[in-house]
């Protein structure tokens, strides 16, 4: 028998859906897409006891190393190895994406849009005890809950979080730069992090949650930072340094993710939140034509601009949302590619194996429950080109 949807999507979601070429039936398939998990590198002897304690198999995800699958029903929250940071829950699909930057210990990685943290946990995973990721965000309680998984899970070590806007970010990674700006000015350098604070900077940052706003100054405003991640020792000046391009293309990051914001109707169990929420509370957070159409995707156009902009030559950019309309994903990767010659669309090798389908634009892909068992996920994967390989592009 054909499975029918317990959800009773409202006839506007249904216009969406249809005005986007995107099929009501893949919505059909939330009770039966199961929940993922990712073991942390070291917990491998736990196995069994993991099993026993959550009453099932963890079964492995033979294309996605480190990736485990469970029924949709097993809740992990209350478990002794969830609890003691052996494992977290994290969605196949984004799993995906970060394996598509091929992340190599010793890079410097960059996750544009981090909160609440999972993708973050896995890029230090891969980079080990080299490197150093930084993630950046608008919002200060989910960064605040993406410092608290970091340190759960002990991998905050080699770690850096900014409230920034990921539009315009500009700090560098931690590298050796050439600074002749950063002059000694007498300020106090940055000491190791602790969550204690003075009184007046506690003030400052309580009135900034109660606002939720960022810096005024629109400068990124570090809240976290590991004892290896190379903050520690420096200057304000030197951590917030201004680099030009060309800077940039030496001294930028190696990788960056730019899973930008979108209206997360790829994502089922998102979807069938708002049946608690209200069908009203879905129209307006994700069928606001103004927002979905002009606002949001300017949005995404910049946040992969910038993410560009700050990667190093012969860097590796994914840009992802879990949406799966057109005007969200191959129209900005189509537009974006369109004004840089130095940007390359780039195969994903290791996705033969994957359970996905080719987007519209080529090289491109896409996860969806029906396809993929997951959530929904579009992936790109961009090059930045050395100047003599973009000139090629031009001619």
């Amino acid at each position: 028998m054909e499975e029918t949807s317990k959800l009773q999507l409202p006839e506007s979601f249904l216009s969406f859906l249809e005005a986007n070429g995107l099929d009501p039936s893949i919505y059909t398939h939330g009770d039966s897409i199961p929940r993922y998990v990712r073991l942390k590198p070291g917990f491998e002897d736990a196995f069994e006891e993991i099993e026993s304690e959550i009453n099932c198999k963890l079964e492995k995800v033979n294309w996605l190393p480190g990736f485990y699958s469970i029924p949709p029903d097993v809740h992990i929250a209350r478990t002794k190895a969830y609890q003691q940071g052996m494992m977290y829950g994290i969605d196949a699909a984004s799993g995906a994406a970060v394996s598509a930057l091929g992340i190599s210990p010793g890079d410097h990685v960059l996750d544009l849009c981090a909160a609440p943290g999972a993708k973050l946990c896995m890029m230090l995973d891969l980079l080990g005890q080299k490197g150093t990721a930084t993630g950046v965000d608008v919002a200060r309680h989910r960064l605040a809950a993406c410092r608290t998984m970091l340190l759960k899970y002990g991998l905050a070590e080699r770690s850096r979080l900014f409230l920034a806007d990921g539009t315009t970010f500009s700090v560098p990674p931690t590298r050796n730069l050439p600074c002749e700006s950063c002059v000694d000015d007498h300020e106090d350098t940055f000491k190791q992090w602790t969550s204690r604070r003075p009184y007046k900077e506690r003030k400052q940052e309580a009135k900034a949650r109660k606002n939720s706003v960022l810096p005024q100054n629109g400068q990124a405003e570090i809240i976290f930072y590991g004892q290896g991640s190379g903050v520690i020792g420096l200057k304000k000046n030197e951590l917030y340094r201004s680099l030009d391009q060309n800077d940039y293309a030496s001294y930028g990051y190696d990788k960056v993710l730019v899973d930008a914001e979108c209206t997360h109707d790829g994502s089922i169990k998102h979807i069938q939140k708002f049946e608690q929420w209200g069908w009203k509370t879905l129209e307006r957070r994700v069928l606001d034509a103004e927002r979905t159409d002009t606002n949001l995707k300017a949005l995404q156009l910049n946040l992969l601009r910038n993410g560009f902009r700050l990667l190093k030559e012969a860097g590796t950019l994914v840009y992802s949302t879990c949406s799966l309309t057109h005007a969200q994903n191959e129209d900005v990767v189509d537009q974006f590619l369109s004004e840089n010659f130095s940007a390359e669309l780039q195969e994903i090798e290791m996705a033969k194996d994957w359970p996905c389908r080719s987007g519209r634009t080529p090289k491109t892909l896409r996860f969806d429950p029906s396809t993929s068992a997951t959530s929904g996920l579009f992936v790109a994967k961009i090059r930045k080109l050395p100047p003599n390989e973009a000139k090629k592009n031009v001619l």
